[in-house]
């Protein structure tokens, strides 16, 4: 019908077309990756994974590193606080217990288009901001064009592929992309942040400051001490306390961080019981430093908690910026006298396995030779990238764990030479000549003596390691500016 349609009646066919996402979308209380039903229903109470009777009230004590000079969490500018995130609420909250699903918060119901060419957020009338003042879809169009106008570049690249937001009435906003098939833009918009237009109307977004900012989140700033301590108190009137999605959430009424300039610092306050509950990250302190009255009579608990989450990546990065590390020989060699094995068993209690893909612990994590669908996608990239790629399993260098890691080193200096590198006079100088002399930056005292033995390991070739120590404030502003050689 619709081809006959379009054969008689041009018109209307273009009319209809138009009109498709309204005939072929319809609104949603839940938006998944792959438009899969969601695992909770329209009328559910609460996420399985949460005490929906959990008491409320008291105050939870926690430990800062570092400092902080800004409230604004969404700009390159200054450090901010710990956890100013739970101020403001999103359009849509991620359940924990689904890969890919969000459920409507400010946004009560969610439609997008079949092709996933745009998504339409529907605001529930009775959201409003910690003023009282109602959250409304040019609320939305504000936020969004404030972060990729004044809040960091990451914001740009997470919404590229944003043509048009639109507001079609005071509760219903339309962002349309650039590209139809963008599977991933709804969700990823329905975690954007809405920002009250009439508070940021007289003010500068782009600086950070301490001025306390207003949300609509179940917590607000109530009292900071600049780079010392910061304070949030429960909402009490909360617009959204009573919606599935908050039910078991937030259960504190008071938050306060207090901030230490180090980790070991930090350690002993929390054993003087200063704070309430510490993750540990260091293999050594886990094992050598909660031998107190504390923990042996249970007013201090020590608990390991399996984790089944993503772990992630933690290694040593290089720069590729800068010009010493664009030959993929010499990352290879410096990554060669890293002794993993060594480090392990002297240093973290033969507690860690090595980092062996950027999404260890979970099934995205790469291993062995690349499947046929993987082919699939590399073999139009044969004779750019390296023939090993198809022939050789993904491994990192094994020592045995003594200390003397002469195989690796030959390797590394046999790797060095091919790239240009040479000794001259016991220094190591690259292809141009230049005495190689690189720059490990980190914030954190404890990463010194994990360096240290890779220091010596690369000064047995000639070449010099400098550890740079800065606090936290320097260290992010020279992230931010790319100013490293290497980092953690």
């Amino acid at each position: 019908m619709t081809r006959l349609h379009s054969l008689r009646l041009p018109i209307a066919a273009v009319l209809l077309a138009g009109l498709a996402c309204t005939v072929q979308a319809a609104p949603q209380h839940a938006v998944t990756l792959y438009d899969e039903a969601p695992k909770y229903p329209a009328d559910f109470k609460h996420f399985d994974y949460v005490n929906a009777d959990a008491p409320k009230g008291g105050t939870l004590r926690q430990a800062g590193f570092g400092g902080f000079d800004s409230l604004n969490p969404f700009i390159n500018k200054g450090v901010p606080a710990d956890d100013i995130g739970l101020i403001y609420d999103t359009l849509a909250r991620a359940s924990l217990d689904e890969p890919f699903s969000e459920y409507g918060l400010v946004a009560g119901k969610i439609e997008k288009a079949p092709d996933n060419s745009w998504v339409r957020f529907y605001l529930r009338p009775e959201a409003r901001f910690h003023d009282g003042h109602p959250i409304r879809a040019d609320d939305v169009e504000f936020s969004f064009k404030t972060l990729m106008e004044h809040g960091s570049p990451m914001y740009k690249g997470y919404y590229a592929d944003v043509d048009q937001v639109i507001v079609e009435d005071p509760l219903r906003v339309l962002f349309k992309f650039k590209h139809s098939g963008s599977r991933e833009m709804p969700l990823i918009l329905g975690q954007l942040p809405v920002l009250p237009k009439h508070f940021w109307a007289d003010r500068d977004f782009s600086k950070g400051n301490l001025d306390f900012p207003l949300g609509s989140g179940p917590y607000k700033v109530v009292d900071v001490k600049a780079g010392r301590s910061v304070r949030y108190e429960r909402v009490k009137d909360y617009w959204a306390k009573d919606l599935p999605i908050n039910k078991g959430f937030y259960n504190f009424d008071v938050l306060t961080t207090d901030y230490y300039r180090d980790n070991t610092v930090a350690l002993e306050a929390g054993k003087a019981g200063q704070f309430d509950y510490w993750i540990e990250t260091s293999a050594k302190n886990w094992a050598t430093a909660y031998n107190t009255p504390a923990v042996k009579d249970g007013r201090l608990i020590k608990e390991e908690l399996p984790n089944g989450n993503p772990t992630g990546m933690q290694g040593f990065v290089f720069n590729l910026r800068k010009p010493v590390f664009q030959d993929v020989r010499v990352r290879e060699a410096l990554s060669l006298l890293l002794d993993f094995e060594w480090t392990n068993k002297q240093l973290f209690n033969g507690s860690y396995s090595r980092t062996k893909s950027y999404f260890d612990n979970s099934e995205m994590a790469s291993s062995g030779l690349p499947s046929p669908d993987e082919l699939k996608i590399l073999e139009p990239l044969r004779g750019k990238i390296p023939d090993r790629v198809f022939t050789e399993a993904f491994t990192l260098p094994v020592t045995d764990g003594s200390g003397m890691i002469r195989p690796q080193q030959r390797r590394a200096f046999q790797l060095l030479q091919e790239a240009g590198w040479k000794i001259v006079d016991d220094k190591m100088v690259d292809a141009q000549g230049n005495p190689v002399k690189l720059e490990f930056l980190i914030a954190q005292t404890e990463f010194e003596r994990i360096l240290l033995p890779y220091k010596r390991n690369l000064s047995d070739l000639g070449i010099e390691l400098v550890i740079r120590r800065a606090d936290v404030s320097q260290y992010i502003n020279r992230l931010r500016s790319r100013d490293y050689d290497m980092i953690v």
